[in-house]
């Protein structure tokens, strides 16, 4: 049935009303253009901007382009929305140069752009990640005298934020809002939201926290999603009372909780193994009215797991589809580790199967747990076979995935193996990182080959790699077992010499090589410059041990034995 298209006395509000972008139907927004271009005389732009602005709202940017070009082909000329609306289509779909080619447009047809324009041009420009182009295309609407809204600026900072330049969003944030000079624009909680968000995934939550209090101070109250925000911040940097105290303001202010509220709290509670305290938010969770998604559930199984409740992680995962949840490769992930760190390696390997029966892929997570606990296990056989499957499920091994096969190699006495595969790995012109070279200097060290462990480490600068603490540690820690004391101690200055701060670990190395040696001067030596360099008021456990047995074995105590009972007097050593 053809749709019936008023007179053009009634159109604009027809097409208001019939054409929505909720629920447009394509079809009849086309044909209702097809009627509109027929009528005599030609109804106004302005009607055509209405049924444009509306296929634009649904997404419909194809359309838009070829109806604007149907529009040109009569003779009906655009006009300020016509091409406002055109140009924010070209923006939608990643083709802000086109964009600005309509603005050219714009000026020749005496049309001066206004802050649509200008709004449409950063969002296309950030959404291309041109952010310095955008940020300099709104310094230039200011020049021209065309001020920003609270729309173009959120667009702005969302796009700063976005491609990790949130301590710039901050600062024009600050410009935008100082009572003298700024630019009289006033924030909105979505703009307060983003900058939050922003600054909680830099990790920059003092930041975060005050800006949050800066909202609630101009009135503004956040939403849902600012606290979850905010809360997801203080749980990443493990402020568990303040994320929950947050939490309870959230509710006391009736800003309802949703699932990724829920979730996040859930998480934090989980990794720290207090599962009572899970599952009761768990309940409150479903109280409230949110239903448990897949990662509710993983959560759960993953501090269940933690405390070495295995056997509630399975039920769980058992129950999850008569809960109306899938379980997906996380789920199944979660348990073979939880399996694989209980040793219970069968189990592991049945559940691995199970996934692969339902069809679900393994993730690379996935198959590293299995890695770990089969070269742990010494089934070197099996775990060829499983990088075997890996691969032939198109899943690309990563740099994780073999400082993982190499490290197993070596531990399992297959150091010539681990060689050769890394020399392949070096010849196809794979991404060595770092990582893989710890992993395969550490196997080397721990098999006796020291000699070509030291080779590696020295190719580390002609391969633009830098050693880290981890590199220095291991190489003086083999050295220190060959009895090599004095190029370990010499590597030790090295490292420091190059700004690579030696860590306690790193310390303790050397120290159990001198003592071994009876070098005890030098173990005091070492001692003071590690109280000095990592600020300690006492000593680790490890480190006591070590002293101790030095002083009951009788290892050289000149020096050594004076040294602790010092400790012992000041309270250091108990």
């Amino acid at each position: 049935m053809a749709l019936a298209v008023p007179v053009r006395a009634q159109l604009d509000k027809f097409l208001k009303t019939k054409f929505k972008p909720v629920d447009l139907n394509l079809a009849e927004a086309l044909h209702c253009f097809e009627n509109m271009i027929h009528m005599q005389p030609t109804p106004p732009v302005s009607s055509f901007n209405v049924l444009l602005g509306t296929l634009a709202k649904s997404k419909h940017y194809t359309d838009v382009f070829s109806l604007h070009a149907r529009m040109i082909s009569i003779g009906l000329l655009p006009d300020v929305n016509t091409l406002n609306t055109l140009l924010n289509c070209f923006c939608n779909v990643n083709r802000a140069r086109d964009g600005f080619v309509v603005v050219g447009s714009m000026i020749r047809r005496g049309f001066k752009p206004n802050i649509v324009t200008y709004t449409s041009l950063v969002k296309g420009l950030c959404v291309e990640n041109r952010i310095v182009e955008a940020t300099g295309l709104f310094l230039k609407m200011v020049k021209l005298g065309c001020w920003p809204n609270v729309i173009t600026c959120s667009t702005l900072i969302n796009g700063l934020c976005r491609t990790g330049n949130t301590t710039i969003a901050l600062k024009l944030h600050e410009e935008m809002t100082k009572r003298n000079g700024g630019y009289g624009v006033k924030p909105n909680m979505v703009w307060y939201g983003i900058i939050i968000d922003g600054l909680c995934k830099d990790g920059l939550i003092d930041k975060a926290r005050e800006l949050f209090w800066q909202m609630k101070d101009a009135g503004i109250l956040p939403d849902v999603v600012v606290y979850s925000s905010l809360i997801h911040g203080l749980c990443y940097e493990e402020k568990w009372e303040e994320a929950k105290g947050l939490f309870n303001e959230m509710v006391e202010n009736r800003v309802r909780p949703n699932v990724v509220t829920f979730n996040l709290l859930i998480d934090m509670i989980c990794k720290k193994g207090r599962m009572q305290e899970a599952n009761d938010l768990l309940e409150l969770m479903i109280q409230r009215g949110e239903k448990p998604d897949t990662f509710t559930y993983n959560s759960l199984m993953c501090g269940f797991c933690k405390v070495g409740r295995i056997d509630k992680a399975k039920k769980l995962l058992l129950s999850m589809p008569n809960k109306g949840c899938q379980p997906n490769a996380c789920s199944f992930t979660v348990l073979i580790n939880g399996y694989c760190k209980m040793w219970k390696i069968n189990k592991a390997l049945d559940l691995f199967n199970e996934m692969i029966d339902k069809g679900i892929k393994p993730t690379v997570r996935t198959y590293h747990a299995l890695l770990i606990v089969l070269f742990k296990a010494g089934k070197v056989e099996d775990a060829r076979g499983v990088l075997n499957e890996m691969q032939a499920q198109d899943l690309a091994p990563n740099s994780t995935t073999y400082s993982l096969f190499l490290d197993g190699l070596c531990k399992n006495n297959c150091a010539p193996e681990a060689l050769e595969l890394f020399y392949k790995l070096e010849n196809s012109k794979f991404g060595l990182s770092i990582e893989i070279f710890n992993s395969l200097i550490n196997g080397l060290c721990k098999s006796a080959k020291l000699e070509i462990a030291f080779e590696l480490f020295q190719r580390l600068p002609h391969m633009d790699l830098i050693p880290d603490v981890a590199t220095y540690t291991i190489m003086i820690s083999g050295l220190c077992n060959q009895g090599k004391l004095e190029k370990a101690n010499g590597l030790f200055s090295e490292m420091e010499e190059k700004g690579c701060a030696p860590n306690i670990v790193t310390y303790n190395t050397l120290m159990h090589g001198f003592c071994e040696n009876g070098e005890s001067l030098k173990v005091v030596e070492l001692l003071n410059r590690m109280r000095l360099a990592l600020n300690l008021t006492g000593l680790n456990g490890k480190i006591l041990m070590l002293l101790r047995s030095s002083v009951y074995e009788g290892l050289n105590l000149d020096g050594l034995c004076e040294y602790v009972y010092d400790l012992l007097e000041q309270g250091s050593l108990h």
